[in-house]
C-alpha cells in the first residue's frame, strides 16, 4: 500500500517535515517514491508548500494520505 505521509528532517527539537509518497512498510525516513511538499511548523504562521497537482494525481492512483497530511492538503487548498 502506498501512503502520503510526513518524513521528519531538521534537527533536534526543531522539526521540519517533507510530505512524501512511500510504501507503508518503509520506515518514516526511508526511501520515498516522490516528494510532494514541505511543512515547517516552527514559523508563524506555519509554512506549507505543496504541489497539489501531484498530491491529487497520487490520490487518484490509490495513495492513502495520513490524517495529518489530509489537514495539510486542506490548509494548502485554502491558502491558494
Amino acid at each position: 500500500m502506498v501512503k502520503i505521509r510526513l518524513a521528519r528532517i531538521g534537527k533536534k527539537k526543531f522539526p521540519v517535515y517533507r510530505v512524501v509518497v512511500q510504501e507503508a512498510s518503509n520506515p518514516r525516513n526511508g526511501v520515498a517514491i516522490d516528494q510532494v511538499g514541505f511543512y515547517d511548523p516552527n514559523t508563524e504562521p506555519a509554512t506549507i508548500n505543496m504541489d497539489l497537482e501531484k498530491v491529487n494525481s497520487w490520490i487518484a492512483r490509490g495513495a492513502q494520505p495520513t490524517t495529518v497530511v489530509k489537514k495539510l492538503v486542506k490548509a494548502a487548498k485554502k491558502a491558494n
